[in-house]
């Protein structure tokens, strides 16, 4: 497969994962913003902190499923087919979400239905990642393996961009235009528009060449009933390992989510701030991330890996005391130094992964690697992250061991993927 072919793939592939981050990240932005007042009883703030919380992990406890049903769809009948599919449930889902009635106007019904529709974006997501790095992995020319998975995880913080300039813009409206009036609508419905552009993105792209290949070489030979029992058989202790490999991929919520949490409750800071503070952290999340993946091509990937969550749980000790000083300035340098060092094990986590699983099972298998990091830590970390932020409000250390918990995991399993042959440096 020629360079050029390979750019458009990648380039494709960034566009896709931007779409479905961006239907993600307003989920996660409304979930601590404004789905608590929306969706739950108003007269208990602590219900209405951890519903919307709760809301928001259910997605990561149905990812799992998406990760089989469309692995099983990547592995056997083709990588494209199942991104197409995935990109459009995604933004069906997300679009939904926008003429959903509140809690004052339909009850119990309210939060019901937001939490289906969550679990319809969680199946989405959960088919999406794995094939999206697959086709810029498998398309990439030998030595740049890395940087061009990157592209599939570059989305994360363009989507974040895309997402936080819309709720910049709407969280200045007054409160009776942006509850009652419905202009908290808006950021849900602009995915429908976002989804066909994807959409063409996706439909010009070429089949995986090492797909194509292995359905060549394998005509002749019988195959399991489906890929995930094949997983499980033959590569377990690779899944768990690479399960726990993944659990700092999921610190963004920590840098995210739960800063916006931290600052509100425990800070007094207005939303609008932190959320502005947050635009300019994810615009150096997305200009750093592409060079310190190229980068990293010059070293072994596990140990860059590991060095890079070493880092990381340095930079948490920085981020608290800076953030102390109140201003939005404060906010940008301090979350800014954790997420450039979190953006490094961000961007090559992804190609470092997908090439430890043979390529009959390596759509399944990579996608329930990340899937279930994302049932178990996914969901866990927002609803602990949110615990620790309302029992001990100013009080930081918890939330920063908190933080070291979850990338001391990645290292340990890191190290230990390391020791195994099969992975191809």
């Amino acid at each position: 497969m020629s360079k050029p072919s390979a750019k458009k793939v990648a380039f494709a592939a960034f566009i896709g994962t931007t779409i479905e981050w961006y239907d993600f990240y307003i989920y996660a932005l409304a979930s601590v913003l404004i789905f608590g007042p929306l969706f739950f009883p108003s007269d208990n703030e602590f219900i209405q902190i951890l519903g919307a919380f709760a809301a928001f992990a259910i997605g990561f406890l149905s990812r799992p499923l998406g990760a089989i049903l469309f692995g099983h769809i990547g592995d056997r009948l083709g990588r494209k087919k199942s991104l197409v599919i995935t990109l459009m449930l995604m933004g069906i889902a997300t679009t939904c979400v926008g003429f959903l009635p509140s809690y004052q106007s339909a009850g119990i019904a309210a939060p019901i239905l937001l939490v289906l529709l969550r679990i319809i974006q969680g199946i989405a997501v959960g088919g999406e990642w794995g094939g999206a790095v697959l086709m810029a992995n498998e398309h990439a020319p030998k030595g740049l393996k890395n940087f061009f998975s990157s592209f599939a995880q570059w989305g994360s913080p363009a989507g974040n961009i895309l997402a936080l300039l819309v709720f910049s813009y709407i969280l200045r409206l007054p409160s009776d235009l942006l509850i009652d009036s419905g202009y908290w609508r808006i950021p849900f419905l602009v995915s429908f528009i976002l989804l066909i552009i994807g959409l063409i993105a996706r439909l010009t792209l070429t089949e995986s060449p090492v797909f194509t290949e292995s359905c060549q070489q394998q005509d002749n030979l019988k195959q399991e009933s489906a890929p995930i029992i094949e997983v499980v058989k033959h590569a377990l202790p690779l899944l768990v390992l690479a399960i726990g490999a993944n659990v700092l991929s999921f610190s963004g919520i920590f840098s995210n989510t739960l800063m916006i949490g931290y600052t509100t409750i425990a800070m007094g800071v207005d939303k609008s701030i932190i959320v502005d503070a947050l635009f300019w952290v994810a615009l150096v999340h997305f200009i750093a991330q592409p060079f310190i993946s190229y980068f990293s091509e010059k070293y072994s990937a596990s140990r860059f890996l590991i060095c890079s969550a070493v880092l990381a749980m340095g930079s948490v000790f920085l981020l608290f005391p800076i953030i102390q000083l109140g201003t939005t300035t404060s906010f940008i340098i301090g979350i800014s130094l954790n997420v450039i060092c979190y953006s490094g094990f961000y961007g090559v986590i992804a190609g470092y992964l997908s090439r430890i699983f043979p390529v009959r099972i390596r759509y399944t298998a990579l996608s329930m690697s990340y899937q279930g990091c994302a049932a178990i830590f996914g969901s866990l970390i927002p609803m602990i992250g949110g615990y620790i932020i309302y029992q001990y409000q100013q009080f930081w250390y918890p939330l920063a061991l908190f933080y070291c918990s979850l990338a001391l995991i990645s290292i340990v399993c890191i190290y230990l993927l390391s020791r195994y042959h099969y992975y191809d440096e």
